[in-house]
């Protein structure tokens, strides 16, 4: 069996799937991809030209998944366990739902207004946007932070008392607000904050942390 995963490491789609394999337990291997300078061989089994995508050697041609929802839920049903979505019909949409809020507002907030302009575009030697950037810390993040603080509550995890897919696509999405250069406030959003110190404590996050800070700290310091 084989298991490989194309995207890079910094994308927070392709840790969201490195994070599902880790907490399973499941081995894999990562081939490097340029999102903005994708191979022929790439497009060919990514229809939306986005990482990741995955291919399981194990299945017949055509073997590979693109999305990392798809991809997460396919490796929930081939692995079952430990189980990353509810059993129960009714917490396991609310799961979905978190999945989705993190992958698509938190994504196009903080990708584009934080991680792109002071991340990617140092990699591309060219100077972030920091207008952009604090527009997106005062304008646009605010809200969806108001909302994530007044969902998590008291809670340990967003869903039951269980990490779940939630979790994973939440936390991974706060691992970019990080390698932005920004904290989540504990003064504004105090349970947030300590939910986030938490998911990232856990191996499957911290592992990834660690090897992807030295490598965000250097680009940003170019």
């Amino acid at each position: 069996m084989a298991l490989i995963v194309y995207g890079g490491s910094l994308s927070p789609f392709v840790r969201k799937v490195c994070v599902v394999m880790a907490e399973k337990g499941v081995d894999f291997t990562i081939e490097n991809v340029n999102p903005f300078a994708p191979p022929p061989e790439f497009l060919a089994i990514s229809p939306l030209k986005r990482i990741p995508v995955l291919r399981d050697t194990d299945q017949p041609e055509p073997n590979a998944l693109p999305d990392s929802s798809v991809i997460c839920d396919y490796i929930e049903h081939k692995f079952p366990n430990p189980p990353l979505y509810p059993k129960d019909p009714f917490l396991r949409a609310r799961a979905l739902w978190y999945e989705e809020y993190a992958d698509s507002v938190l994504a196009v907030t903080i990708g584009p207004g934080l991680f792109f302009q002071r991340v990617v575009k140092k990699m591309m030697k060219q100077q972030p946007d920091e207008a952009l950037c604090a527009a997106t810390l005062t304008e646009k993040l605010p809200p969806l932070f108001d909302y994530l603080e007044k969902e998590i509550g008291g809670r340990e995890y967003f869903v039951g008392n269980a990490f779940t897919i939630a979790d994973v696509t939440v936390g991974t999405m706060l691992v970019n607000f990080e390698h932005a250069g920004e904290t989540v406030d504990a003064k504004r959003w105090p349970r947030l904050a300590a939910y986030g110190q938490r998911i990232h404590a856990r191996p499957s996050f911290k592992g990834l942390i660690e090897k992807e800070r030295p490598l965000v700290q250097r680009f940003r310091a170019a």
